[in-house]
């Protein structure tokens, strides 16, 4: 292992900085999210003409 897992890109890191993000990274990463997420598609909020009936009575709301 000569190469480092981290390397800063710009300045200058102490190693307890290192240490501080590593273990931040890591415990984001082991942490579990609380429910699964909904995987479907979201309905749209629009509808496709070419898909509508020809006729709606004027009394409709929809």
């Amino acid at each position: 292992m000569s190469t480092p897992d981290i390397r800063v890109e710009k300045g200058h890191a102490e190693p307890e900085e290192v240490a501080a993000i590593t273990a931040v990274l890591l415990a984001r990463a082991a942490a579990q999210p609380a429910e699964t997420p909904d995987r479907r598609r979201p309905k749209a909020g629009w509808r496709r003409l070419e898909r509508e009936g020809g006729f709606r009575a004027p009394h409709s709301w929809h």
